[in-house]
């Protein structure tokens, strides 16, 4: 017998016994709100969260902190501070995006990540190739864990979907932060009452 086959036959020997998963998979998440939790973990990672009650609120904000910038949105309530006609180009033209607004299935309490799927993004490459990302979600749509995040995903058919927390940030180097490193360079949450 080769040493290659006494060690797979070692291992198949010492096997650990089965045992079931647990019924429950979800976990407890200590935030009695998670909309406060989702902010919190948000602004501690570098991202901005700001409570709006409606479109307008955005369009006025958008207007004031980015004008005579390059914004595009994915949103029809958001269409008359987006460029008109972006959609459905090459990626390579979004390169010199300043602001990509979108919106986002749900967001989780626990790590602020949002779940975008590529429909809500129309190029899978403007939320990761913009300087500045801003996404659009209603509190109601703030769920408290990644367990719960999962369920909520469960057998959905989409062809690309991607957890987004931001902005993208390294420490890497000389162990100094950097936000924007690979991708935006900001992260806004519009937070819909």
């Amino acid at each position: 017998m080769s040493s290659r086959a006494q060690i797979l036959a070692s291992v198949l020997q010492n096997q650990p016994e089965l045992q079931a998963l647990p019924e429950d998979l979800q976990t407890s998440f200590p935030a009695a709100d998670p909309v406060e939790a989702f902010k919190n973990v948000l602004t501690t990672i570098g991202g901005a969260f700001i409570e709006v009650s409606d479109y307008l609120a955005i369009q006025n904000y958008i207007s004031e902190h980015f004008a005579g910038q390059r914004v595009v949105s994915t949103l029809p309530e958001l269409a008359a501070i987006s460029e008109k006609g972006w959609e459905n180009q090459d990626p390579h033209s979004y390169a010199n995006v300043d602001l990509a607004i979108i919106t986002a299935h749900f967001g989780v309490a626990e790590n602020a990540a949002l779940w975008i799927t590529e429909d809500l993004m129309q190029q899978r490459a403007v939320p990761f190739i913009c300087q500045q990302l801003a996404v659009v979600i209603s509190k109601k749509y703030i769920v408290q864990t990644m367990h719960d995040a999962y369920l909520k995903i469960g057998t959905a058919d989409y062809g690309f979907g991607s957890f987004i927390a931001g902005p993208s940030k390294t420490a890497d180097i000389e162990q100094s932060l950097v936000l924007g490193a690979h991708g935006p360079k900001s992260m806004t949450v519009f937070a819909l009452d």
